[in-house]
């Protein structure tokens, strides 16, 4: 026999946690743990440069951020020109942060190539099919789930592409002695590493509702939607950000293999292979 259908005031919305000054001193609490568990774990990067501090700068600037965007946003959903100056800013964030951390040089722009290739069409086709409507309360928050998913996958992919190449710069060269052309090369030796970049979406993917319940799901459901409803909402961005990451992962091995992306630094297979563009 069916289960009853629940009530519509079960689904009523309601804040997930309260806006109050305990709210305020449990996040810094938080924040201060996560800076002093990484100072006390010497947590650093490759150049030796402690998380630490970036840990507390990113919280900080989070609070900033999402404090000026909940105002923000109410003014621009309210004309189109707005609505897609806004994306266009969240677009070039995005490209911007993926670029600086995947390389240090001027060739960061090019990470807007994956990025866009992977966004674009899955949001050209909901405004198509009518399936999202050109309005901010819609288009703002997949939009961004989308470019935050094509920016994790370009960064992931990049930055492991490079240090790949960098590290086993020999086999490079081996594969160029052996007749295969620098695009090959370097395709042998980072397109396994690339295809990591794909694991995070992909574990998120296959354990949605037994680990996790994403953002759009529990959002939908303290918005008001049914559990049917914000399931099928969270099964379409879950598909839509593998096809986004899918692309852009595809698109940043491909750049680095033909040089588009890299670094200054390396080895001398390394500055052949990687840094060629330097001189152009």
């Amino acid at each position: 026999m069916a289960a009853p259908p629940l009530p519509a005031e079960s689904f009523a919305a309601e804040p997930l946690l309260p806006v109050n000054p305990t709210l305020g001193i449990v996040l810094g609490a938080l924040l201060v743990a996560a800076a002093g568990v990484a100072a006390v774990a010497r947590l650093a990067d490759h150049d030796g440069r402690g998380y630490a501090r970036a840990i507390g700068t990113a919280g900080l600037r989070a609070a900033v951020q999402l404090a000026a965007v909940s105002y923000v946003i109410g003014w621009v959903v309210r004309a189109v020109p707005l609505l897609l100056g806004f994306i266009a800013l969240m677009f070039a964030v995005a490209v911007r942060t993926a670029g600086r951390r995947i390389t240090a040089n001027r060739t960061w722009w090019w990470a807007a190539v994956p990025i866009a290739a992977g966004v674009l069409p899955v949001v050209a086709v909901l405004l198509l099919t009518g399936l999202v409507p050109l309005k901010g309360i819609a288009l703002i928050p997949i939009t961004g789930i989308l470019i935050g998913g094509a920016l994790t996958a370009t960064v992931l992919a990049g930055r492991r592409c490079l240090d790949e190449l960098h590290s086993r710069y020999g086999e490079v060269e081996a594969g160029l002695a052996l007749g295969l052309l620098e695009r090959e090369a370097r395709l042998e030796v980072a397109r396994p590493v690339a295809s990591d970049a794909l694991l995070p979406g992909l574990d998120q993917t296959r354990t949605v509702g037994l680990v996790t319940l994403p953002g759009a799901f529990v959002g939908m459901l303290l918005g008001g939607a049914s559990p049917v409803d914000a399931g099928a909402v969270q099964l379409f961005v879950l598909v839509a950000l593998l096809m986004v990451q899918a692309v852009a992962v595809a698109l940043v091995l491909e750049l680095v293999a033909r040089g588009r992306l890299h670094r200054r630094d390396g080895g001398p297979a390394a500055s052949r292979t990687l840094g060629r563009a330097e001189g152009e």
